[in-house]
């Protein structure tokens, strides 16, 4: 299954384009092929050896002595502080990847600059998972730790670098509120910095990702990045471009493209989106009509309704996969009339009717969808949020409108498709942030070729972790929870509550209610809320 997103013709903008930018904005790294076979056991094994605790324990050290020079700043004026930031600005530029005394240095101001702007002084920790960042690791730090921050210090050394950095958010909300609370800081430290939502329009996502360093999320970030492609055709490789130009003096071209490039990124939750969303493609698609088909997954609804699970198809929940029986295939055969006449052969007839029986047993609304003005809304299941202009692939799509009773839309035409997985190996410099990463440091080695670097808490932590509690009954699990919450509530303590589906959410709110509990319910239908 992939995700849909509308392409657009942004208007042109002329805008002055030196050379080397412009290369810069289609170079990418061609990412090799996975190792495999004995080559892969021998890079895992390199992959255990560069995990070795002896890293740590230097990398701790560094961020130890960073901390201790820091307080030796405390009492410059701002002027030398800037004026020496500028001098270190200008040698990150020109040499690209600067000797490590002069990355410990530019990072013990910062941490003075962060206390004069934000009123927060980084921790040794928090240095210390800049410090790998910067050196394109993949740290795993714990919540609350103070991950933007972290994110920050190592954006400003990108930044300074004048290649483009983009710091990878999980949402919209995050990117915004990043963009705005660290403002302050990346101004002192002479760098812009930005943040591209799904709402901008194509002149507004140009300026904002002209700055240093810009916040985003990855679908934002992908799509803009296969947009830009599209745009640019066969003139993907800068040497073409610049062939063009000379060929074609006078003309304008490419000048509506909105990205200046990919070169360093830093991702947040990185375990979500680098392995749990890694293979999902991002895709950019167009409505193109196709009234036989729309009539064909309306139709193809309608036959599989007398099918009887067990009798007429087999369900395999765990692979997600339907199988027809000898007694389904007679059926659909019996019904072939309903369906136009270049669908009625049997490997399509069968096509559209495991299509329309996928609707039925695998989607649930409220659940991976809501109805909302009569259109279908596909809800994200890694943030509960709706995806707007997403649609699902293949004709699914249509028979999911076709289930809830909806006027079926028409199909789009995909114009191009990429993994997650894919896309980010595209980065010359890529580094994450994950509460949860160790598990997963072999395939984070194996596909990015990143080591996980495990970074302490401040304090000791206090948390207690209490075992899972298993009911036989479902209604049991919720008033159990619900027990649990008025218990605490009455304590006078906050509570959080997380679901797994719209549906699942409003239930507990209806018994909440009916308990006399006070409660905000946030969802994917009440996004106007969460605003708020």
């Amino acid at each position: 299954m992939g995700e849909k997103i509308a392409a657009t013709s942004p208007e042109e903008v002329p805008d002055l384009m030196l050379p080397t930018h412009d290369y810069r904005r289609t170079q990418i790294i061609t990412p090799e092929k996975l190792h495999q076979g004995l080559d892969g056991m021998v890079y895992g094994l390199v992959g255990q050896y560069k995990r070795f605790p002896l890293r740590r324990r230097r990398y701790r050290r560094r961020a130890e002595e960073i901390s201790g020079k820091s307080l030796e700043l405390r009492n410059i004026s701002d002027r030398r502080l800037r004026n020496r930031m500028e001098d270190l600005a200008g040698e990150f530029r020109r040499v690209g990847r600067p000797h490590y005394k002069a990355v410990e240095e530019a990072l013990a101001m910062l941490v003075e600059t962060a206390q004069r702007t934000l009123g927060l002084r980084p921790f040794m920790v928090q240095v210390w998972g800049a410090l790998a960042l910067h050196d394109c690791y993949l740290i795993e730090m714990a919540t609350g730790e103070g991950k933007s921050l972290t994110a920050c210090l190592a954006g400003v050394l990108a930044g300074w670098s004048g290649r483009p950095c983009h710091i990878v958010t999980i949402n919209d909300y995050l990117a915004n509120r990043d963009e705005n609370e660290m403002r302050p800081f990346y101004s002192y430290c002479g760098v812009s910095v930005g943040s591209v939502t799904g709402q901008m329009d194509p002149r507004e996502r140009r300026d904002q990702y002209s700055r240093g360093v810009v916040y985003t999320t990855s679908k934002e970030l992908v799509a803009d990045f296969l947009r830009d492609r599209i745009i640019l055709g066969q003139y993907q490789n800068a040497g073409r471009r610049m062939l063009r130009s000379l060929l074609l003096t006078g003309k304008r071209a490419f000048q509506n493209l909105v990205q200046r490039g990919i070169d360093t990124v830093i991702v947040d939750e990185a375990d979500s989106l680098l392995i749990d969303e890694a293979v999902t493609p991002l895709i950019i698609s167009r409505a193109q009509e196709n009234r036989p088909l729309v009539d064909a997954c309306a139709s193809a609804y309608t036959a599989c309704r007398n099918l009887v699970c067990g009798t007429d198809y087999k369900v395999d929940f765990k692979y997600r996969e339907i199988r027809l029986t000898k007694e389904g295939k007679k059926s659909i055969e019996a019904s072939a009339d309903l369906l136009p006449a270049i669908w009625q052969g049997a490997s399509r007839r069968e096509e559209l009717v495991l299509q329309a029986l996928t609707a039925r047993e695998f989607y649930d609304r409220d659940k991976q969808y809501v109805v909302q003005n009569g259109k279908v809304a596909i809800v994200d299941e890694f943030t509960g949020r709706l995806m707007a202009n997403r649609t699902w692939r293949h004709g699914l799509h249509q028979s999911v409108e076709a289930k809830e009773g909806l006027e079926v839309s028409n199909p789009s035409e995909t114009l191009a498709r990429l993994s997650f997985q894919r896309f980010f190996r595209f980065f010359r410099k890529l580094s994450g942030m994950t509460g949860t990463a160790s598990e997963a440091g072999g395939e984070f080695w194996h596909i990015y070729g990143l080591l996980v670097m495990a970074v302490p808490t401040n304090r000791p932590c206090v948390r207690k972790e209490l075992s899972d509690r298993i009911f036989a009954v479902e209604e049991e699990k919720w008033s159990a929870i619900t027990n649990d919450i008025r218990r605490l509530h009455e304590t006078g303590r906050p509570v959080l509550v997380g679901t797994r589906s719209v549906k699942a959410s409003e239930k507990l709110a209806v018994m909440l209610q009916a308990e006399g509990l006070e409660f905000n319910l946030l969802n994917a239908v009440r996004h106007k809320e969460e605003a708020r």
